[in-house]
């Protein structure tokens, strides 16, 4: 099996690749099917969870590399991660203000349209998030039919593995405030996993277009990161800390932080 998946073309071994960190994503959505009613305590704990986890995904998954890749690359790191991340919450700031501004004009439900924007918001974050990942594992593997320097199957499929491994909180991240907002289990586990579908096709376009992609990666880390802390401090945590035991809450955002943390240094 390993020799088969050796032989194979590049772009085939990055579209399995990332197929198969897509299905973490969906095991991760799956968690969902595991809570039978809706718990104001567990479902804020897994909003401080997911707020944890996201904090730490947008340093050690997309600010580090994307720093270290920038200067491989022998370009300003500190100025293309601080575009790139200023331009990530910038972009989610503009959206906020201009759902807001349809909402005044056009919305009669308040609730319904804070919930929503909560919802999209979600979705959008993690889902800029899996695409620079997509990216990263399409480049890795790549870059091993141009022959660059440190590009092997194992370590490509090293990268693969550890992204893949982090898409699991990633998947839970998004489907249980959605299962929070009232969406059923179904469609909160849909659109858990439909976040992470885009990786397969970044994977792809990254394999294809690796030596001009690779340029342009570190600014598509860092503009996820800033897209992802921004949700984190916007959203997840000022609706876990509606809670009453604010102090149990930000535990799980401890935890949360370190689970991720834990993934990406022991996989890094």
């Amino acid at each position: 099996m390993i020799n088969f998946f050796n032989n194979l073309n590049p772009v085939i071994q990055a579209l399995i690749a990332t197929i198969f960190t897509w299905s973490v994503t969906l095991l991760g959505a799956a968690l969902v099917f595991f809570f039978k009613k809706v718990n104001k305590n567990i479902m804020d704990g897994m909003l401080g969870f997911a707020a944890g986890v996201m904090i730490a995904a947008s340093f050690w998954s997309l600010l580090s590399p994307a720093i270290e890749m920038a200067e491989n690359l022998k370009m300003i790191s500190w100025l293309i991660v601080f575009l790139g991340f200023f331009s990530g919450g910038l972009l989610l700031f503009v959206g906020d203000k201009l759902f807001d501004y349809f909402d005044r004009k056009l919305s009669k439900n308040r609730n319904k349209s804070g919930s929503m924007k909560r919802v999209l918001m979600l979705i959008f974050s993690i889902t800029l998030h899996n695409i620079p990942e997509g990216l990263a594992v399409g480049v890795a593997f790549g870059s091993i039919f141009y022959g660059l320097e440190g590009a092997t199957v194992a370590s490509a499929s090293i990268l693969a593995l550890g992204i893949g491994l982090q898409n699991f909180p990633e998947g839970t991240a998004v489907s249980v405030p959605l299962r929070r907002e009232g969406f059923s289990r179904g469609k909160s586990f849909f659109w858990g996993q439909l976040s992470g579908i885009v990786e397969p096709i970044a994977g792809v376009i990254g394999a294809l277009l690796v030596l001009k992609v690779r340029y342009i990666l570190p600014f598509l880390l860092a503009f996820a990161g800033g897209a992802m802390i921004y949700v984190v401090v916007q959203e997840l945590i000022p609706a876990s800390q509606s809670n009453e035991k604010k102090e149990l809450m930000a535990l799980f955002t401890l935890i949360g932080f370190s689970t991720m943390m834990i993934l990406d240094v022991a996989l890094g």
